[in-house]
């Protein structure tokens, strides 16, 4: 599902939970970049990442299926091979997240596929946080 900006800004609006799959906090790193900035522009974060236990000071789950509660976007942070099986787990989740957003140089017509006949929103090859502050003036980060 392509969007618009304008259903872009709409959706940014919207969600509150956002699952960062691939999280690190370590200085430097886009997705602690982006997920820092996440939290100071006011959405619960839930890093997602197999080996570590606390990122950000959060509880950190190995695996999308290990989140208790909703979440409303899913922001991948994993190489593109990676997210056909990331689109399979975001399909088992009760209830489906708004979005599947693979960030900047990360594209999976895959994983674009399997989505294809869900609700949720796709959005690749592009950085959350940059699109949040052009379609929502955030100055955070």
């Amino acid at each position: 599902m392509l969007i618009s900006d304008t259903e872009l800004a709409a959706l940014l609006r919207q969600v509150k939970t956002i699952a960062v799959v691939g999280a690190k906090d370590k200085p430097g790193q886009p997705s602690d970049t982006v997920g820092r900035y996440l939290l100071a522009a006011g959405y619960t974060v839930i890093p997602v990442h197999p080996a570590r236990t606390n990122i950000w000071g959060l509880t950190t789950y190995k695996s999308l299926a290990e989140i208790p509660g909703p979440v409303d976007l899913v922001d991948l942070f994993r190489a593109a091979e990676h997210c056909p099986a990331h689109a399979a787990e975001v399909l088992a989740m009760k209830p489906l997240p708004r979005c599947f957003w693979m960030q900047l140089g990360i594209a999976s017509p895959e994983a674009r596929a399997a989505l294809a006949h869900s609700p949720i929103a796709v959005v690749e090859d592009h950085c959350l946080m940059v699109e949040h502050r052009r379609l929502l003036g955030g100055g955070n980060g």
